[in-house]
């Protein structure tokens, strides 16, 4: 999220505060380190604005006599919640695969092993299915030898699955294996079940740690500037670019079609258009756009194949949807309305029409999203993922609970699950990004009567 699309509204009724499980009365390992000292710690008067601009919206609110939404800093704090020596830990990853799995898994067990001497970390194998009896799913004892070589692995050591489980059952599971600190790892559907899990572990009076990281490829996590894999994501993305414009430059009339992530945001595909600025349409969610008319796609297509024999498109997975007969009604597992193939439909129908034509075009369609959401973190990611899983360490151990670990205004902060969960961050049209990219490609609106502004 951006300030440019941060709703004044919103700002004004957020409740940042961070609920803790009680008083954090044990001295932290870290200060018996070497070379720690107490000026590492983090104290919970330590705060972000939200928005960090001198903006209209933050003098009215000052102006009020109000005190500005802020979010408390992640990071070690000097006295802890939990005696290491006592603690079970449990770790799961829910939803479709995302790099920097394994990186957060190995990250989060380094920082119990080592940092907080925690012995007893398991993993909950294959999502939250691994809470449920029926499903009989071992148990993975997650020790630093197990996890030490996982980096170059894509994917999940513990395996993943999608689609609800008995809220009262998992945390039932909890009970049995006396588990103090729970770190779920996944996207929107997570983060909801997370909150639901922490909520009745709170009605239950029990004293567990509930702390969400968020995982998604496409960047839209709400309240969170940056998800870990979205910078592996563009970086293959760019690599698909570079293909998809040598194979439209090797022929007459040559078109590169590449369609990339983003369900309900095109981060991923207008940053990756930044990045390799060979492409010439970018195609997301946030922006309609129309197939027809003198201002449509295929006219404007049409256009530069005239003056430049080739071209470049990048589709994001959830664009253009009310162009293939409306809102599909099927779901996936996790509840997710089935998207219907945007990619394959532009396919056609961009054949279609220069075939009408009479026009010869070359056509090349490439969809690497697959190959992206399995591949390892590159390293930029990589090192995310390292503070990420620290400090969600960091938080449970200091008993705080119901938060996930976000990123704003540069800093690792704690965002209160009930804030974030359920909501989702899109580009604004009207933004840097996307004016970036339109600067950037030249198409222009693609609608035959005015942008539609997000």
């Amino acid at each position: 999220m951006t300030y440019e699309n941060f709703d004044p509204g919103e700002m004004k009724m957020l409740d940042t505060s961070i609920l803790t499980l009680g008083k954090a009365t044990i001295p932290s390992p870290l200060l018996h380190k070497t070379g720690a000292s107490e000026e590492r710690f983090i104290s919970d008067d330590e705060q972000i604005l939200i928005d960090g601009m001198y903006s209209d919206n933050l003098v009215n609110i000052i102006k009020e006599g109000k005190k500005p939404p802020t979010f408390e800093i992640a990071g070690p704090r000097s006295k802890i919640y939990f005696d290491p020596s006592k603690l079970r830990c449990a770790l799961t990853t829910c939803g479709g695969l995302c790099p920097g799995l394994n990186d957060i898994i190995r990250s989060t067990v380094f920082s119990l092993h080592f940092g907080y001497g925690v012995r007893n970390i398991y993993g909950i194998r294959y999502g939250l299915q691994g809470f449920i009896p029926q499903y009989k799913h071992s148990v993975m004892d997650l020790t630093p030898s197990v996890v030490s070589h996982i980096l170059e692995e894509g994917g999940t050591i513990l395996g993943s699955s999608r689609g609800p489980q008995d809220v009262e059952e998992i945390v039932n599971c909890l009970e049995r294996m006396n588990i103090g600190a729970l770190f779920m790892i996944g996207g929107d559907g997570t983060l909801m079940a997370a909150l639901k899990v922490a909520d009745e572990v709170l009605k239950r009076g029990l004293r567990i740690s509930v702390i969400g990281i968020p995982k998604t490829i496409d960047n839209d996590i709400h309240l969170v500037a940056r998800s870990f894999g979205f910078d592996t994501a563009v970086d293959v993305a760019t690599r698909a670019i570079i293909g998809a414009h040598n194979e439209a430059l090797a022929y007459p009339n040559g078109i590169g079609l590449i369609k990339l992530m983003g369900r309900h945001s095109g981060f991923i595909a207008a940053t990756a258009a930044l990045a390799q600025q060979d492409v010439n349409f970018v195609l997301i969610p946030e922006v309609e756009f129309d197939l027809e008319g003198p201002n449509g796609l295929f006219a404007n297509l049409e256009k530069r194949l005239k003056e430049r024999s080739h071209s470049v498109i990048v589709v994001a997975e959830g664009a253009g949807q009310n162009l293939m007969g409306g809102e599909s009604e099927a779901r996936d597992e996790s509840g997710n309305v089935k998207l219907k193939d945007i990619g394959t439909f532009l396919k056609g129908k961009i054949t279609q029409y220069f075939t009408a034509k009479n026009m010869e075009v070359n056509l090349k369609y490439i969809d690497p999203s697959y190959m992206i959401r399995s591949l390892p973190a590159n390293a930029n990611d990589r090192v995310f993922c390292n503070f990420l899983g620290r400090d969600a360490v960091h938080a449970a151990m200091a008993g705080k609970t119901k938060l996930l670990i976000g990123h704003w205004n540069n800093h690792f902060v704690h965002v209160p699950m009930n804030v974030s969960a359920g909501k989702r961050k899109q580009l604004h049209s009207s933004g840097k990004l996307w004016l970036s990219v339109l600067q950037a490609t030249g198409q222009g609106s693609l609608k035959n009567d005015s942008v539609k502004v997000c």
